[in-house]
Parts: C-alpha cells; structure tokens; sequence
C-alpha cells in the first residue's frame, strides 16, 4: 500500500495487522480519486471505518486541508497514528478511537462539518445509508459534500436518496465503489 499522488505521492503505509479489516486496493484508490477530483482545493474529510487511514491520508495528499479519522480498533488507530508519521504533518489529522454511530453525535455536538466522506465499513455490517442520513440530520455535511461508499457489489445501494443522489458507480473486482453529492434541501 502506498500513498499514490500529490504532496506525499510514493510513501509507503502499513496495512492493520489481521483479519479484521480490508484495504483499499491501490488500483480501486486511484480509481476512486480519479471519480472524485483528483485534487482539492482546501476542505475536511471524515472517514468513519479507517482502517489504516490510507483514504483520509490520500486526500490530504492531494489538498485537503484536514481530515478526521474514525475507528473502533485498537490495532487500526496504532496504524493511522504511524501512517500519520509518515507524512510529517501530524497536525492535518484528528484520529479518534469510537464506533462510527457514536462519532458521528459527538461530531455534531463539536458542530463539524465536512466536504468529503469516506464510507468503507466491512462488507458484513452495511449500514451506510443509515449512517448517510445520520450525517445529514447532524448537519456534518457541507453544501455539495461528496460521500464516497466502497462496499461489494451485493450491498446494493440506492442511486438517489433523501438529499443524496448517486453521481458514479464503478466496479473493480467485488469492489464497488458509489459517489453520492448531497444536497440539502
């Protein structure tokens, strides 16, 4: 796994030891930011299932200007906090140990608010449009926010929701990768 564009383009990341997680191919990675920019100009990111960090730390890369990483494992949070330190600017990063639900209400309590979204949960506990609707109730989503979903093709999720509406959907393997824009109403 490496760090594929932008300011840190080439570094290598560690992938979470064990089972319990899935990375991101670098193939499906540089897909997905070729669909969504591939470079920003500023703005926040929150990723709810980080895993090793390598969405949220690819996005800083190529212009964000922070994001906030969330994760209920121990052995991920160790990850992200040393693929952090591989880009020497630990200050772009909030890494928080917590189930995604219960970030997502202590987000909205700080009043964040974010442009892009990672949702790349185990294939075996989908609930993103759950998680998407929560966000929006929250107000954590800025006008035009982008959500990226990254699930197998089994998850079927719906092109247009309540404020969301499905802009691309790709398949890489048993990888599926889905960008809504919301919209608020």
């Amino acid at each position: 796994m490496r760090i594929i564009a932008g300011e840190y383009g080439g570094r290598r990341l560690k992938a979470v030891p064990g089972m319990k997680t899935r990375p991101t191919t670098d193939k499906v990675k540089e897909a997905m930011f070729n669909m969504i920019g591939p470079y920003f100009d500023g703005g926040q990111s929150l990723d709810l299932f980080a895993g090793s960090g390598g969405l949220s730390i690819e996005a800083v890369s190529r212009g964000i200007t922070t994001a906030t990483l969330i994760d209920h494992q121990y052995q991920a949070i160790k990850t992200i906090k040393d693929n952090i330190a591989v880009t020497k600017h630990p200050e772009r990063f909030n890494v928080y140990k917590n189930d995604a639900s219960r970030a997502i209400q202590v987000l909205a309590r700080k009043g964040a608010q974010f442009d892009l979204v990672f949702f790349d949960p185990p294939y075996k506990q989908q609930q993103i449009v759950k998680m998407m609707t929560q966000l929006q109730e929250e107000h954590l989503l800025s006008q035009a926010a982008t959500v990226v979903c990254e699930t197998n093709q089994e998850a079927n999720l719906p092109l247009q929701f309540a404020g969301f509406t499905g802009v691309k959907r790709a398949n890489y393997g048993i990888t599926q990768v889905t960008i809504y824009q919301f919209e608020e109403g």
